[in-house]
């Protein structure tokens, strides 16, 4: 979103509405965020004016983020809610790019999903870089040292079908489809390590 706005440092960022419609979250959940994000030195929130874009080249962000999530349990949570955005930020921007939403990599991956060894952690960190935004991309590689293993492991049976859910509406442009089947299979996925009682 900030490559496709041309949202340079120091410009106004979408308001807390306009971000929950697009990225298809909560307002509660944006919101949270959003705060990690100011925290992380990323966006900086002036009284009565809004939420800006700060000059991350001047931050020290692997410090800022070992710090801060060494702070409590919520900043976990805060840290993968902010990933997840980042994922979905992606998947929108692919959908809007009709050569990427075009490209033969989605019928390798349904190659690979009928294999024994496809990755899910693979298959997100493509969708990073398909979305071409590179400090995105950087960012997520970051926090994903911080937020567990939530994709950790390779696409069971049962996931084939929700992830070819996810390249066919990706196929289609259809972003809102997209983002909420991804929406649904990371749901799945969490639920499935708490019953397995892994809660990384």
């Amino acid at each position: 979103m900030i490559r496709q706005e041309k949202i340079k440092p120091g410009d106004r960022i979408p308001s807390e509405r306009e971000l929950a419609e697009t990225m298809q979250v909560g307002r509660s959940t944006l919101r949270e965020a959003l705060r990690s994000l100011e925290l992380l030195g990323l966006i900086e929130t002036r009284r009565g004016e809004g939420t800006f874009l700060s000059d991350y080249r001047n931050h020290k962000l692997v410090e800022v983020l070992s710090t801060f999530v060494l702070q409590d349990n919520q900043s976990h949570e805060d840290v993968w809610q902010t990933r997840q955005l980042h994922e979905m930020a992606a998947i929108q921007a692919i959908c809007q790019n009709e050569a990427a939403s075009q490209m033969k990599i989605w019928d390798s991956f349904r190659l690979r999903l009928t294999g024994e060894s496809f990755q899910r952690e693979d298959f997100v960190r493509e969708l990073m870089v398909l979305s071409g935004n590179r400090l995105s991309l950087k960012i997520w590689f970051l926090l994903k040292q911080y937020s567990g293993n939530p994709y950790d492991g390779t696409v069971s049976s049962e996931e084939i079908d929700r992830m070819n859910d996810i390249l066919t509406a990706i196929e289609r442009q259809d972003a809102d489809t997209a983002i909420r089947e991804f929406k649904a299979w990371s749901e799945w996925l969490q639920k499935e390590r708490i019953r397995n009682g892994n809660y990384s």
